[in-house]
């Protein structure tokens, strides 16, 4: 009986033996099937020349030929694992490098080092630093280069082992089967209200549907999504002339959704951006950005900042501090983009910056790097611009970031949610689209407004493209320039916290529409809903002067209404007809006969500024109505609850008006 059981044992240990040896594509030991080794070697041929050309997909295809005939070759196991990991499939490429180290431990290091990798993107840390090690030791000739990268790659174990023991609260979702692929679906674009999302994606549905092999995948085209309630509509393609059937994808998008930049491979065989913009419901065929932002060196990411005069873009161009670095380019007066400024440090590295995102707060720059200490590859960064300056960026940390790349995050203007691009484990496809909610306790809320809503023909209701000027009163100077969309008359407007903003929305054979926002400092993030309706120049109608000011009890114009003047100066330029009143308001406080007196001043003031413009006296009429037209009454006003209530009442009721009296 022990006889017996230790022959059976000895027989186990000699299968398990021989299981785990390497076997050479050889005829000793195929001398019975020579025809079937000669197969397997042109395969094994073939795979090579697509392997070491990096089209890994093509090359698997050779090598899992090959494999079927012999599974038990170490170095075939060993590319095979590589092709498999550079394709997206971590788990089955784990096998087949812990297969190819069975069958062979000493075996090129360049596969003990892609095992150690296959074990960091899985979080198996120690695992991973064990493997780099030992590839360290086996050094490499297959790759030399790799033993370079082991110290780094063990350095970003080390740190996403302390990054994963204080995670920062927040969910992570994949946007799922509406969004994402079995492909590659990756660079999220969203308006800031988040109700838009463009992306790119390589699928077999891409115009042409074709393959590029110098990156063994579908060409790049760009895709839209609307959100609908809290989910995402399905995606379509976004067509021409934006898409071609070459490499087209998003990088960036302005605010409300109406300029999008795109990266394509030009004729000169760098990648370039391009800028298109949406009239009605099309888009525009793309134009280059000229120089400084474009080079002949490859420009990978740009974005607007909420003003739209301010491009921050990334570029290989030589004289930077790495790689890839981080530059801006400012709007300058005459329509051309000043001089490319490198953000120079503490944002850009000796290595590489890129997929860059502005919050509409105007200040706060999100980017990913391999500089920066990171868990693996690119992670994501925040850094924030006091007084100039570029505070020192900040890893978003665990779960956002993983030992893989993680890139391209967006934030809504409401900061309580943003989208990125991942490849996890538990994805649908390869890179996916994730969605990421920041719970609590949240990071302090961004410090803007977000004002949106419709423009429209206030008669008919008819959807108006209309010119919307931000103009800051504090500072006496124009901010940005937007336009509501002529088919639908959506507009977006970004107002960072800190300001007095003078708004006008202006039209073509309309009368202008004023407001005047004032947001404190210290005012956290709320949005706005203000449709607006437009009236066309009719005698009657009039406009109340929401950013006319007046020195204290005084006729006196300060300076920062001088910019609300000028748009009546225009609109009586463009209406040579228009014969107009400038009427004032006080509120109830102060004796009638006073408050008629410096009503009458202070219309007479804004008259005496237009005919200093070359308004002709005889087209103008200042009417002083001291405190005869209340829009609140005291009996109102006295009713509300609090005295800042009440002083916002005595506000309304000070104004000057604007009146068309002939037109």
């Amino acid at each position: 009986m022990n006889r017996f059981l230790l022959s059976i044992l000895s027989l186990f240990v000699f299968c398990q033996f021989s299981i785990a040896q390497n076997v050479p594509f050889d005829k000793e030991h195929f001398e019975n099937n020579k025809e079937g080794l000669k197969s397997a070697l042109k395969e094994i041929s073939t795979g090579d020349g697509y392997y070491f050309a990096h089209i890994y997909s093509k090359a698997l295809e050779n090598y899992n030929k090959a494999q079927s005939f012999n599974n038990n070759n170490a170095e075939l196991n060993g590319k095979i694992g590589d092709c498999l990991l550079h394709t997206g499939n971590l788990d089955k490429a784990q096998y087949h490098l812990e297969k190819a180290l069975e069958l062979d431990k000493s075996i090129d290091g360049f596969y003990t080092y892609l095992l150690g990798k296959t074990y960091h993107y899985s979080n198996h840390f120690d695992k991973a630093i064990l493997n780099y090690k030992k590839a360290k030791i086996l050094g490499s000739k297959m790759n030399p280069d790799v033993i370079e990268k082991i110290e780094t790659n063990i350095k970003e174990c080390e740190y996403a082992k302390k990054l994963m023991d204080t995670p920062i609260d927040a969910t992570i979702t994949n946007l799922g089967k509406a969004i994402n692929t079995q492909n590659h679906e990756y660079v999220p674009v969203i308006t800031a209200d988040e109700s838009e999302m463009f992306f790119t994606s390589r699928r077999s549905s891409t115009m042409g549907g074709q393959r590029d092999l110098a990156i063994d995948d579908f060409y790049e085209d760009i895709y839209y999504s609307k959100k609908d309630g809290e989910k995402w509509g399905n995606a379509i393609n976004i067509g021409a002339p934006i898409n071609r059937e070459l490499h087209d994808a998003t990088v960036g998008l302005s605010i409300d959704g109406q300029k999008l930049l795109i990266y394509r491979d030009n004729a000169k065989g760098d990648g370039n951006i391009f800028e298109t913009e949406k009239t009605g419901n099309n888009w525009s065929e793309p134009k280059e950005l000229p120089q400084p932002i474009n080079s002949k060196y490859h420009e990978t990411s740009a974005c607007y900042a909420y003003t739209g005069k301010t491009i921050y873009f990334v570029s290989d161009r030589p004289g930077g501090l790495g790689g890839k670095d981080i530059y801006k380019s400012d709007l300058l007066p005459n329509g051309k983009w000043g001089d490319a400024e490198n953000l120079g440090e503490p944002i850009n590295t000796p290595s590489d910056e890129d997929a860059i995102f502005l919050q509409a707060d105007g200040k706060t720059l999100y980017f990913s790097s391999k500089g920066h200490p990171t868990m693996g590859g690119y992670d994501i960064f925040k850094s924030i611009n006091k007084d100039g300056k570029w505070s020192t960026p900040i890893n978003l940390g665990y779960p956002i970031n993983s030992a893989d790349d993680d890139v391209c995050f967006v934030l809504a203007a409401n900061g309580k949610e943003g989208y990125y691009t991942s490849e996890k484990i538990d994805g649908i496809g390869k890179k996916d689209i994730y969605r990421i909610t920041f719970n609590e306790p949240k990071e302090e809320k961004p410090r803007l407004t977000l004002l949106k809503g419709i423009v429209y023909d206030k008669k008919t209701n008819e959807k108006l493209s209309a010119n919307i000027e931000i103009f800051d009163n504090t500072a006496n100077k124009l901010i940005a320039n937007y336009k509501s969309n002529s088919a639908t008359g959506k507009y977006i407007v970004s107002l960072p916290a800190g300001h007095d903003y003078g708004i006008s929305v202006r039209k073509e054979g309309y009368l202008f529409y004023s407001e005047n926002i004032n947001i404190p400092d210290t005012a956290a993030f709320q949005e706005i809903e203000k449709n607006i309706g437009l009236e066309k120049i009719e005698a009657g109608k009039k406009v109340v002067l929401m950013n006319i000011f007046y020195d204290y009890n005084k006729s006196t114009l300060r300076e920062s209404s001088f910019n609300e003047l000028d748009k009546v100066v225009d609109l009586l330029n463009e209406n040579i007809k228009l014969k107009v009143e400038l009427g004032a308001h006080t509120d109830s406080r102060g004796s009638d006969a006073y408050n008629q007196k410096l009503s009458q001043e202070r219309a007479q003031s804004c008259v005496d500024y237009l005919t200093s413009k070359g308004i002709a006296k005889e087209r103008l009429h200042a009417k002083g109505y001291g405190e005869t037209k209340l829009l609140i009454t005291d009996a109102e006003i006295a009713k509300m609850a609090t005295e800042e209530k009440k002083e916002k009442a005595h506000q309304q009721n000070r104004r000057t008006e604007f009146k068309i009296l002939e037109n």
